[in-house]
């Protein structure tokens, strides 16, 4: 597999709790060293989209600068992931005529063109136009049709939709850090390029991002990205409800949900009596007492939503069957206690927690699945290149499917 990018390059992953930079030099074999890490707590963010423009615009100036610090860099592009936008994906099927000659780049140019004019995102934007198999003749499955002999090309062509005012938000808050976009990319195919195994991507497998304010879903299979969908729900959500169900600030809700919180409860349970401030209450002695079973009844129906929520969008987008028996949780709200266990009764299938295991190096405070997303950027740039042929950013239109030959003749 070819190289995408070396050089320096930089990874912005902007969730709805956490803003995060990576920031790696990559050399000409692919290989990637981490230099600079920054994160910093996200405002001004709901659902991953934009609320507050210039208290995202602070966080993510944050996260950058320390980044930078950390690295001796200064950047002026980004990879950037996104999870909010309510992102979709469908597959368009297409066929033109090669007459029994050998197929050549240009044919496979004229192809995937007549493809993308088929695309019809509606009031949404293409963020991704993946294809992830091309026939000849009926025959599926074929990854380079060229130099072979047929008399109708044609490819499957992913694409991945999200809302174009979501999209545009972030790429002016992120343009207003004075930097520019390279690429967007959907945070739980990097996730998942940063926590797989080859066998796990060529099988059939489901990735869900659990983060703070959404749950976004991947399915790979055949080594691509066949299928993509998101949830406005994440662990925010169990925050506040833990927080209204007590009656306590927020801030010691999401204490109480990280150092106590379960999605499945324990025998111990009752037995556990926890201190719970009230909202308001500056005395402590005014504070109440529960047992953990009361926490743990106000997670678990949260979280079951969430999940049977992704089975749902699995079923009604048809990806059941290719999305095989296996499902990785990454994100950072994918940490909680009984996790594993509730989402492998859910969904039915057996179920791992993913980290970015793809990097070597990390510090172990950003080794974990909170970080998934933003090492995968970096991936992405370095060994991706099947999305060197995705939807280019507005503006840079013309020479995209010059590029999808000069592709071709990199990676086969």
């Amino acid at each position: 597999m070819a190289v995408g990018r070396s050089g320096v390059v930089a990874a912005l992953d902007i969730g709805t709790t956490k803003v995060s930079c990576f920031i790696a030099r990559i050399d000409g074999r692919g290989m990637i060293r981490v230099g600079g890490v920054g994160h910093h707590e996200a405002k001004g963010l709901r659902a991953g989209a934009i609320i507050d423009i210039d208290a995202a615009e602070e966080a993510i100036r944050a996260a950058v600068d320390s980044a930078e610090r950390l690295a001796n860099e200064t950047i002026d592009e980004v990879i950037v992931s996104f999870s909010g936008g309510y992102p979709a994906s469908h597959t368009v099927g297409i066929e033109i005529g090669v007459h029994g000659r050998q197929v050549t780049d240009l044919d496979v140019n004229r192809v995937l063109a007549e493809a993308r004019a088929h695309v019809e995102p509606g009031d949404n934007e293409v963020v991704h136009a993946i294809p992830v198999g091309f026939t000849l003749d009926g025959t599926n499955g074929i990854k380079d049709p060229r130099s072979m002999h047929g008399s109708r090309l044609g490819v499957n062509l992913h694409v991945v939709t999200a809302a174009t005012g979501v999209l545009r938000n972030l790429d002016t808050c992120i343009e207003r850090g004075h930097l520019s976009i390279q690429r967007r990319v959907l945070s739980s195919y990097a996730a998942g390029l940063a926590c797989l195994v080859e066998d796990e991507m060529e099988l059939g497998v489901t990735v869900i991002d659990m983060g703070g304010g959404t749950t976004t879903i991947a399915v790979f299979a055949g080594g691509q990205l066949v299928f993509a969908d998101g949830i406005p729900v994440g662990g925010n959500h169990v925050t506040n409800d833990i927080a209204r169900g007590l009656s306590t600030p927020r801030s010691h809700a999401e204490r109480m949900k990280t150092l106590y919180g379960s999605a499945l409860p324990s025998p111990t349970d009752e037995k556990d009596i926890m201190e719970v401030p009230l909202i308001g209450e500056e005395d402590a002695a005014n504070a109440t007492h529960v047992p953990r079973s009361a926490l743990t009844g106000i997670i678990q129906p949260r979280v079951e939503e969430t999940l049977e929520l992704a089975r749902d969008k699995l079923e009604a987008g048809g990806a059941v069957a290719r999305a095989g028996q296996r499902v990785v949780l990454t994100g950072g709200a994918s940490q909680l206690q009984g996790m594993r266990e509730l989402a492998a009764r859910i969904l039915d299938k057996q179920v791992r927690i993913g980290r970015p295991i793809r990097i070597s190096g990390l510090a172990e405070a950003t080794a974990g699945p909170g970080f998934s997303a933003c090492a995968g950027l970096l991936l992405y740039a370095a060994r991706n290149p099947q999305e060197a042929i995705a939807t280019d950013l507005p503006g840079d239109m013309g020479n995209r499917f010059a590029r999808i030959g000069r592709w071709f003749k990199e990676n086969f």
